[in-house]
């Protein structure tokens, strides 16, 4: 079994951020009043001054007023939003790519989706989030990306891992090979169980 992280692995870039510049672009209804709100619950989240269970009760409030101004909207903009950026699929991952492959992402599953079908990926683990009513429901993160490929797949054994990020390092704990991905380049940092390199958040 081959499991991929999606933003800065498979995907050159965050696609929620860059889901959010696209927006922007648009913006005809103020969505730049928005961007200081997002980026300081981001970073305090990053910095682990607050639990993704404090972002949602904070910043909850601020998605729901930023998807009103795109409800009638949404679903074909996340379309177009590929169609502008499906380029920046990493060739790396189209030269390895095999059925079977799972993905376990952060990424929105709406957004997630539609590039998966595109890609021909049958199996996604990600964040849950109505864009119609900006209620988040599950972020798929840290520890979390763990407990939700359990429940989905129990204790079967991992056999290669890729991921650009340090915040995979529970992921990686459960697998028998771990790479580490920069742009298009991977290298191995876990191999038949054992650690090659301290990776730490």
């Amino acid at each position: 079994m081959r499991v991929f992280d999606f933003d800065n692995t498979i995907y050159d870039g965050e696609s929620g951020l860059d889901l959010f510049l696209h927006f922007l672009k648009l913006d005809t209804k103020g969505v730049f009043k928005y961007i200081p709100k997002f980026f300081s619950g981001f970073m305090k989240y990053k910095s682990g001054e607050i639990t993704i269970d404090e972002v949602i009760n904070k910043y909850g409030v601020y998605l729901k007023e930023y998807c009103d101004n795109f409800a009638d909207s949404m679903e074909q903009e996340f379309v177009r939003f590929w169609d502008l950026n499906e380029h920046k699929i990493k060739q790396f991952y189209k030269n390895i790519q095999k059925e079977g492959d799972i993905i376990v992402s952060a990424c929105p599953e709406s957004l997630l989706k539609i590039m998966c079908e595109r890609l021909g990926i049958k199996n996604y683990i990600c964040s849950k989030v109505d864009f119609s009513t900006g209620e988040i429901g599950q972020i798929c993160y840290k520890d979390k990306k763990v407990s939700l490929f359990k429940e989905q797949y129990g204790d079967v054994q991992i056999d290669e891992f890729y991921t650009d990020s340090a915040s995979d390092l529970p992921m990686i704990d459960i697998s028998r090979n771990a790479y580490m991905v920069s742009g298009e380049k991977i290298r191995l940092v876990k191999k038949d169980g054992i650690m090659l390199e301290k990776i730490t958040y």
